[in-house]
């Protein structure tokens, strides 16, 4: 017997008597992400096409928005001051629960639903975080939670927040601070992923900032003593920085890139900039290195000569974990068992793996157990943790590429071009949408979450890590 065949008998026998355990509303959830799967598969597609970056995701956001429109929901557009924000909600009352999308693209990684490295578009973006599948899958999850109000069978609101710009300016930031989530009891929030787990993991806090140094130019060979090298500044402060890595904490990370060092060989420099990134496991630990590693901005500029300023970009927190929720999710995930993957699709990330230097594993199907929360994770940042400080959050991510893969490159673009991303982001909606019925149907167990939410946050009064004025569209 065929081990594809066998697994696929396990699989039928594993869902035949899971079957019997969902409730008739989780079973209309499953009903109505297949009856839409189409059409969110050409959500995703279209999008996965555009690869559209951070707040110029404008055909992005409408497709999403209309999608929404067209099935029902209330579209608020251009929220928070962004253009390619929105808010569609559909019922009335509590509890309000609330699912994020996202749809951003990363710059310069362009590539076909292949698995071999070809641009679909020679230096173009591309959707390296899988964000395509992230704003679809989530909207497919609200719709089916909207089809179960419209039809009187669970009551209270659902919405879903169209959230751009993850990737580089953190949209959410100017959500939250609009007040966003000031009414919603329980927000839900998937990623795309290389295993499907009930995620109750925190993340990184981050702050941005760019650094700018001025100068005076002068001939670089006939009078250097009248120049006033801004570049030089700028080397020096990159050294400190670096040195400064042996004597900080192993949770921190400490990034920088240098847009602009110098234009000509043969002119002293009077203008240098880069764009610095500080992290760590909490923010607590990250706000103390900024403040040094900003401190020795100033000394370099005195060392060169040199003027200099420092302009914060924005900054996050890290997320809020909510082992409540996540219990509530992880139950769903085991009702619905694993994916099921053709021998195509794991010759696909096999293919995948080969190309990335990679183990030949395939897809890891598996769902994974509920893990304890780690104190420092590892990993990255997202604005998700804003909104985790402000409402109680659920997170799950899901497989969407084979085991391995190295994220924010070409290879989750390809998955998320073809059929491994597709069942990943299905399966998503079906397991978000399954965990709204929960907590429709149980007040008790919203009570439950909020009660953590709020017994974690303590007495932390959140303040936005931006500058004042409007978010950063046109930077």
């Amino acid at each position: 017997m065929k081990k594809s065949f066998l697994f696929a008998l396990l699989f039928a026998s594993f869902f035949a008597a899971n079957a019997q355990r969902l409730s008739k509303h989780k079973k209309a959830i499953i009903a109505s992400v297949e009856k839409h799967e189409r059409e969110l598969i050409a959500v995703s597609d279209s999008i996965w096409a555009l690869a559209e970056t951070a707040f110029e995701e404008h055909q992005s956001a409408r497709i999403l928005a209309d999608y929404a429109e067209s099935q029902g929901f209330n579209v608020e557009r251009g929220v928070a001051g962004i253009p390619t924000a929105f808010v569609a909600t559909y019922g009335s009352g509590s509890p309000v629960i609330s699912v994020l999308g996202e749809f951003d693209a990363l710059p310069g990684i362009s590539q076909k639903a292949s698995p071999v490295k070809e641009a679909l578009n020679e230096g173009a973006a591309g959707h390296g975080c899988g964000h395509n599948l992230f704003g679809a899958g989530s909207l497919g999850a609200a719709l089916a939670v909207k089809e179960l109000i419209e039809t009187g069978k669970i009551k209270g609101t659902v919405k879903f927040l169209g959230t751009p710009s993850e990737e580089k300016f953190f949209g959410k930031i100017w959500m939250v601070r609009e007040g966003l989530w000031n009414d919603v009891d329980v927000n839900l929030s998937w990623h795309p992923a290389a295993q499907t787990e009930a995620d109750v993991q925190s993340s990184l806090a981050l702050v941005d900032f760019k650094v700018e140094f001025f100068g005076q130019t002068a001939h670089a060979s006939a009078d250097p003593w009248n120049g006033r090298s801004a570049s030089d500044a700028l080397e020096i402060y990159t050294t400190g920085i670096n040195y400064y890595r042996e004597h900080v904490k192993p949770t921190v990370r400490i990034h920088y890139h240098i847009q602009d060092g110098g234009q000509v060989v043969n002119v002293v420099p009077d203008y240098s900039k880069l764009w610095v990134r500080v992290r760590d496991t909490k923010r607590e630990g990250m706000m103390p290195v900024y403040e040094r590693i900003k401190e020795m901005a100033e000394g370099a500029a005195i060392m060169a000569d040199v003027d200099y300023k420092i302009s914060l970009i924005s900054g996050i927190y890290e997320v809020l974990v909510n082992r409540r929720g996540g219990e509530i999710m992880q139950s769903n995930l085991e009702l619905l068992g694993p994916i099921e993957y053709t021998e195509d699709e794991i010759a696909f990330g096999k293919r995948i793996q080969q190309e990335t230097g990679k183990e030949q594993v395939g897809m890891d199907a598996s769902i994974n157990p509920l893990l304890p929360t780690a104190e420092h994770p590892g990993g990255g940042s997202t604005d998700v943790g804003d909104v985790s400080w402000n409402v109680a959050n659920i997170n799950l991510g899901v497989t969407t590429a084979p085991k391995g893969t190295p994220w924010h490159s070409w290879a989750v673009v390809a998955c998320g071009g073809m059929s491994i991303g597709h069942k990943g982001m299905t399966y998503a909606a079906k397991a978000m949408g399954m965990t709204m019925v929960d907590l429709f149907e149980n007040p008790k167990w919203v009570e439950q979450v909020k009660s953590e939410y709020k017994e974690r946050k303590g007495n932390t009064v959140y303040e936005a890590i931006v500058p004042d004025g409007p978010p950063p569209i046109n930077q």
